[in-house]
């Protein structure tokens, strides 16, 4: 079957093309900017690339369209797709139809973590020899690609591990992606307000969330952290699977630090009575109780805790999830993802019990759609305290009062309007700290390329 992809360079819908071609077939697709990585990725598995949405490539129509959530009426291929009456499906329900019906389905949804602790989950399956399938938001580094197909297992399954995102489906389908994924097992890694483009508020997240538990079989389950009372909200309105909760004293999983930063912890089952440590590159407690969701979730397919920790401390990351891009003796350079205050504040704490009190430099571009409708601004100021220093970076889609938020914040703080004036103050402050010289451990923090900014400043100091 030839499908078409209509956005094909996300995220998601560039995975997705990945597994259609691994599938057995003829994938092509389109989208605005044809740009790497995803590019380099779809190019290297044989699927053919247009730029562009001139509807003249559907004049020989495929078998199918695939549309992406990110286009909407007005689009000349989407007109052009409804005025001819081309078949077109939206990506989360081909893939629930196609690729995940018959398979063992986790998927791992939440506000936080969910690339994070999808890639852990895969690296466990795949360690202990299940050849799991896999669609993730990222780059695990243990794999290299987005996503795989999969093989099956000795026990003759076939398990998939599904990056689940709330957000909608498709300018047809306002309902959430991960309601098309027929789960087995969900994980709710936290639940927080986010996606104001799409939601009012948490409680209009909270209800799809809900359509998604409802869309677990009886002997499935939903695991998620005790002490979350947004999710537990969630639960409330009626879960009709299994329950399996971590974190709190009075939980049947737990977790003790063994060092301070998250580099090292105990990961128990009080109810069995049996204990394994992860000792790993990663640390912050965002990312422990990202590994505990993991390792409860891979228990239920019958994975040892001791296999499960073993596997973990052989993970070595996500591609912009806190990822090193350039170190010399005094200076490194993080590409990081967060795209929320949360996200933000547990990547700095993380940081900061990391390397103590060398100097933290925090570059911060507001992007998301929720950031640049303004929606998060309050909040902004107190997450960067575990900085030095923060440099703000207002684009020129945010159109509200950043230097307001510079001003509120803990620790000295400045906004910068365009790229060069940017790399000018980040260049200053960091030789401020080689006189005599620091440890300086930089920071850039955007869900998006941020205009060259990663490799622009890697060339300064360099």
């Amino acid at each position: 079957m030839h499908l078409h992809f209509l956005g094909i360079c996300g995220t998601f819908m560039g995975s997705l093309a990945q597994l259609a071609k691994s599938a057995g077939h003829q994938v092509s697709g389109c989208d605005a900017n044809v740009y790497p990585p995803m590019s380099t990725q779809l190019q290297q598995a044989g699927i053919d690339l247009v730029e562009g949405f001139d509807p003249v490539q559907l004049k020989s129509a495929p078998d199918l369209i695939i549309v992406g959530n990110a286009l909407s009426r007005g689009n000349p291929c989407i007109e052009y797709m409804l005025d001819n009456k081309l078949a077109y499906s939206s990506g989360p329900q081909w893939l629930g139809e196609n690729i995940l019906k018959h398979k063992h389905v986790i998927s791992v949804s939440g506000t936080h973590g969910k690339t994070s602790t999808s890639s852990m989950l895969a690296k466990i399956l795949d360690t202990v020899g299940y050849h799991p399938g896999y669609l993730i938001g990222g780059v695990p580094k243990n794999f290299g690609v987005s996503a795989r197909i999969g093989g099956t297992a000795a026990d003759g399954k076939k398990y998939f591990v599904i990056e689940a995102d709330e957000y909608d489906t498709a300018f047809f389908d306002k309902r959430s992606k991960f309601v098309h994924y027929h789960s087995n097992s969900l994980i709710i890694n936290n639940l927080e307000y986010d996606h104001a483009d799409i939601f009012d508020d948490l409680a209009a997240i909270q209800r799809q969330f809900h359509h998604c538990v409802r869309t677990l079989p009886s002997n499935g389950n939903v695991i998620f952290p005790a002490a979350n009372a947004a999710v537990l909200e969630v639960l409330e309105q009626g879960c009709w699977s299994q329950q399996l909760s971590f974190g709190a004293i009075d939980a049947p999983w737990q977790y003790k630090l063994l060092a301070d930063d998250g580099s090292i912890f105990v990961v128990c089952h009080k109810n069995y009575n049996q204990q394994a440590t992860v000792k790993w590159q990663l640390s912050g407690l965002h990312n422990v109780s990202n590994a505990v969701a993991a390792i409860v979730a891979a228990s239920e397919v019958g994975i040892s805790l001791q296999q499960a920790c073993d596997a973990l401390s052989s993970f070595v990351g996500i591609k912009r999830r806190m990822e090193s891009i350039y170190s010399t003796d005094n200076i490194t350079i993080y590409d990081d993802f967060a795209h929320h205050p949360t996200a933000i504040k547990t990547t700095l704490e993380g940081l900061r019990e990391k390397v103590g009190d060398a100097q933290i430099i925090s570059v911060i571009e507001p992007r998301s759609a929720t950031m640049k409708l303004g929606v998060h601004q309050q909040a902004l100021s107190a997450v960067v305290s575990d900085s030095d220093q923060v440099f703000w970076y207002q684009n020129a889609t945010i159109d509200w009062d950043l230097a307001s938020v510079a001003k509120s914040c803990p620790v000295p703080a400045l906004v910068a309007k365009d790229i060069d004036s940017l790399l000018d103050a980040v260049e200053s402050a960091v030789e401020a700290n080689q006189k005599p010289a620091k440890p300086v451990h930089i920071v850039i923090m955007s869900n998006g390329g941020f205009e060259g900014f990663h490799r622009l400043l890697v060339e300064r100091l360099k």
